[in-house]
């Protein structure tokens, strides 16, 4: 007989007993407890929030096991065309909130949980979040699988399972330190490890030819690539789909046991070693050669294997159902590849069809080329991935040869069709073979070799199609898209804020827009109503009073909930300029230190919050960061302005730092130079949760300002037609600065933040003076604009109504933004897949 268990509080615990699809508390709470006693990974007798955690997130996982297996069954039955999504990335945030939450079940495990002596709020702080992201690239493939279970529709994720991340960051008064993630360090509750789906990885070797003339990739070092399967759940459905991981391994005949035993310890174990390397982190520094390997052995890696499990798989159905046919695995397989890390799926699946299967070169470019399809997701050009010929040619040498042959065809396409594009060929060919850095242009694989090329807002599709690929286009003008990003409202309103999507649900009478984010419009109608109005202000306060306790705990600044919670979170990087947030910061301090106490009570009291991790190498964004936490040390301290002014920076931005700055912020920064941000998707959860948006018509920000309102959206700066001229004056000494921008600059100057040398991050703003790269992303041409807007911001937030109105009708016009409708138009007219529903 199960055993009763008593709580700390004397009650009777409910007994432990496995009820896997329990629905009832106290069934639930018999579950948990069994996962507590009989799935152990601590000592016996304690049930403390952690130990409550895991055992929780077991019990759910249980139910999700049973739906998993439900929908590949149903999926090997039906053999519909499926997507399966490439990304070096994943930034998907904790996964308890979500899975119950998208399951329906939140209310009967918070019964259940306190049965048990724990309260949900608590248990959910202890998990941490997958450490398999960065940015924006990331959590939107997180979203996208989301509405793909949400949508029914028959796809998978493939990814890498990174043991320390990218990084965490930790704040010193040095400024940003980078330390490894450790949300491996016990072990993940929502993974399956499956150990029955391995396949070998190469590396290095050489290519030998056969006597009948085909070609094979022998010798070098060969890896396991070991399948670990994380359940997608979707709202309200029973499909529940995966997000495959890959590690590498090497196997036990690789471990040389007589090296070992003779005290060669460290040679007898290399294999292992550099398969630990391949999955340690997340974009490794590629400043070395080394790191440049290690790099390309990751991109290789995540694409050899999931395409050898995706032609494992066709093969297992067609094998089921009679004949094999190369020519129908374009009707049942669909490769989407997430930006240009995952290029190298196109040579490896050419390689794996000739060199494996044995068919043709002419079919398998066919199948190969109606398969893949590529997103591209920046015009930066340190983005678009250029390789070095040599090191592809050490690393991947039979790919090298696929490549060589694939741009050999294009340059003849073009001599023989288009004797127009003659003088183009050297910029369109895959191959740069300049004499002293011949590299492999990843981009330009893609768009020749993919069906379909997509951007991810109007203005950056736009962008590729005049700009980046414009050749490319008047060659093949259908082959390209546009497919605005989109976010899951599940995440980013129902479960980060509950009280506020309470209040829509009430007024619209249904709750059917977490699932169809365009009946948001219908709240439009309510923007003027008096009651309605303080009902959004109650739950927008609630979640700032959550986001201040919050923001103590964690950098022991206490901040007023009554000010203005104005927020700029993202990636430090230069074109997303946080250094004319900072700047703007310093000059609002400058202005209150100058007036009157009497002044000051007119002024519109801000906290400006700003978080997100700068690379490890980047040296300017990593000052950006230095200089945000020195402005907040002097103005946070200073008694005569801190009522007034705060000045924050997040440490560790991640997605659950995330779901608690969002629903409490109010004005958010999206102020990249126009032409450069490709879509940004943080500006959707801001504008979905009634936060005001102040930025420039970039990205994104073009399509928000036009579904809410230009009335609603704080616009100012330079647009991208504009950009290039600016850039060219400014070269050639005709740009006059604002004195307020000249102010800014020379107050960080007088040491008043500190004794750090400012100099080289404030010399990158100095074009005119042939310093860095002369105010590339035109921080001065756009400050005194970036002022003024800030000023119309001060103005409005003082009259309570309108910014409540302007509030309602950001979130009233975000349903455009649902990832939902992204991936409904993806899977019509790029994968040609449907809703394969779990019956």
């Amino acid at each position: 007989m199960a055993a009763t268990v008593k709580s700390s509080g004397g009650t009777s615990k409910p007994p432990a007993a496995a009820q896997p699809l329990a629905d009832e508390p106290s069934a639930i709470a018999s579950n948990i407890n069994y996962h507590a006693h009989y799935s152990p990974h601590f000592s016996p007798f304690k049930f403390e929030p952690e130990q409550a955690y895991y055992a929780t997130a077991e019990s759910v996982r249980d139910r999700l096991v049973q739906q998993w297996n439900e929908t590949y069954l149903h999926f090997h039955k039906v053999d519909p065309k499926q997507t399966y999504y490439l990304s070096m990335e994943y930034l998907q945030g904790r996964a308890l909130t979500n899975a119950i939450g998208n399951l329906n079940v939140q209310n009967a495990y918070a019964d259940a949980l306190n049965k048990l002596g724990h309260q949900l709020e608590e248990i959910v702080e202890q998990e941490k979040d997958a450490a398999l992201g960065n940015g924006g690239l990331g959590r939107l493939a997180s979203c996208f699988l989301d509405s793909m279970a949400t949508l029914n529709l028959p796809a998978w994720g493939y990814g890498l399972r990174y043991r320390y991340g990218l990084f965490k960051q930790r704040i010193t008064k040095e400024g940003q330190e980078e330390v490894a993630e450790d949300w491996l360090e016990k072990f993940s509750p929502w993974e399956v490890v499956r150990h029955d789906v391995v396949f070998p990885v190469r590396f290095f070797g050489q290519v030998e030819v056969n006597p009948d003339g085909s070609r094979k990739w022998e010798g070098g070092e060969v890896l396991q690539a070991l399948a670990y399967d994380v359940p997608i759940p979707g709202y309200k459905t029973k499909n529940t789909i995966s997000l495959r991981l890959w590690e590498a391994k090497a196997s036990a005949e690789d471990f040389n046991l007589f090296q070992f035993n003779d005290g060669q310890y460290e040679s007898a174990a290399q294999l292992h070693s550099r398969a630990q390397q391949i999955c340690a982190v997340l974009y490794p520094g590629d400043a070395t050669e080394d790191g440049k390997l290690l790099r390309l052995k990751q991109q290789f890696f995540l694409c050899s294997a999931s395409l050898q499990d995706i032609i494992s798989r066709f093969k297992g159905r067609k094998q089921g159902n009679g004949s094999l046919e190369w020519s129908e695995f374009p009707s049942k397989v669909a490769v989407q590849l997430n930006d240009t890390h995952p290029t190298l799926a196109i040579p490896e699946l050419m390689r794996l069809l000739m060199d494996v299967e044995g068919i043709g070169w002419d079919e398998a470019w066919d199948v190969t080329s109606r398969t893949i399809a590529y997103t591209n997701h920046t015009v930066l050009p340190e983005a678009l991935e250029k390789w070095s010929q040599p090191v592809m040619w050490k690393l991947l040498p039979r790919h090298m040869e696929i490549i060589e042959e694939i741009d050999k065809r294009f340059i003849a396409l073009i001599r023989s069709t288009r004797t127009d594009l003659q003088t183009k060929i050297y910029n369109m060919c895959i191959l740069d073979n300049y004499p002293q850095k011949p590299v492999v242009r990843m981009a330009n694989l893609c768009v020749v070799s993919a069906h379909t090329v997509n951007g991810v807002a109007q203005l950056h599709s736009d962008i590729l199609k005049s700009e980046l690929f414009a050749d490319y286009v008047s060659i093949w003008p259908k082959k390209f898209q546009n497919k605005t990003n989109g976010i899951t409202p599940r995440r980013w309103l129902r479960f980060c804020s509950p009280e506020l999507s309470n209040i829509i649900t009430k007024w619209l009478k249904t709750d059917q827009w977490v699932s169809n984010l365009d009946l948001l419009t219908g709240l439009r109608k309510f923007a003027d109503n008096a009651g309605f109005q303080d009902e959004w202000a109650s739950a927008k306060m609630a979640n700032k009073q959550r986001l201040a306790q919050y923001i103590e705990h964690v950098t022991g600044v206490r901040i007023d909930p009554n000010s203005l919670f104005d927020i700029q979170v993202k990636r430090i990087h230069e074109y997303k300029r946080q250094l004319l947030n900072i700047l703007g910061a310093i000059y609002r301090y400058k202005k209150l230190k100058e007036m009157s106490s009497e002044e000051r009570k007119n002024t519109t009291p801000r906290t400006i919050m700003i978080g997100g991790k700068a690379f490890a190498t980047y040296t300017n964004a990593k000052r950006i960061v230095k200089l945000v936490n020195d402005v907040g040390a002097v103005v946070n301290s200073d008694p005569e302005v801190n009522s007034h002014l705060k000045v924050v920076f997040v440490p560790n931005y991640n997605v659950s730092v995330a779901e608690m700055l969002i629903p409490g912020s109010e004005l958010s920064q999206h102020i990249s130079t126009a032409g450069m941000e490709a879509s940004g998707t943080s500006n959707m959860k801001f504008a979905l949760n009634g936060c005001l948006i102040i930025g420039t018509l970039d990205g994104a920000n073009v399509e928000i300002r036009e579904e809410i309102g230009e009335e609603n959206f704080f616009l100012f700066g330079a647009t991208a037609d504009e950009v290039p001229k600016l850039r060219k004056d400014r070269e050639n000494g005709l740009f006059k600065p604002d004195p307020r921008f000249e102010e800014a600059k020379q107050f960080i100057r007088s040491g008043v933040f500190g004794s750090y040398d400012y100099n080289p991050l404030l010399d990158s703003l100095e074009g005119n003076s042939g310093y860095g790269r002369g105010d590339y992303f035109l921080v001065g041409h756009d400050f005194p604009s970036y002022m003024d807007a800030q000023a119309r911001v001060d103005e409005a937030y003082k009259d309570r109504r309108r910014w409540l109105k302007m509030s309602i009708l950001s979130t009233a016009g975000s349903g455009k933004f649902s990832s939902d409708r992204t991936i409904a138009q993806y899977a019509k007219e790029i994968w040609n897949i449907s809703e394969c529903r779990v019956p």
